[in-house]
């Protein structure tokens, strides 16, 4: 996402790193994909569609999930890549 982030809009924070300022708990945060648009945090696809916006060649994407069944259809996905992770994390190491 950041090379796709040329006008630099996304601010990307590591909250692993322990000097990063965290506005909920850091494992929460470690959890599920979190964003701040216009000053509300956002979280899941929510949070994608946000970062989508933020970017041109996606904010198509990002305008289509303001729709509350395209964003809850991304949700169900979201949910199911969360169980996945850690078996896909396992075999990418």
């Amino acid at each position: 996402m950041r090379k796709l982030d040329r006008a630099r809009r996304i601010d990307f924070i590591d909250v692993g790193d322990p000097g990063a300022a965290c506005p909920i708990d850091r494992a929460a945060l470690l959890a599920r994909f979190h964003a701040r648009e216009n000053g509300q945090l956002l979280s899941g696809a929510a949070a994608f569609a946000a970062m989508w916006r933020a970017i041109p060649v996606l904010r198509p994407l990002g305008l289509a999930a303001r729709n509350r069944l395209v964003l809850r259809v991304l949700e169900a996905a979201y949910l199911r890549f969360l169980r996945l992770r850690p078996t896909l994390q396992r075999l990418v190491r």
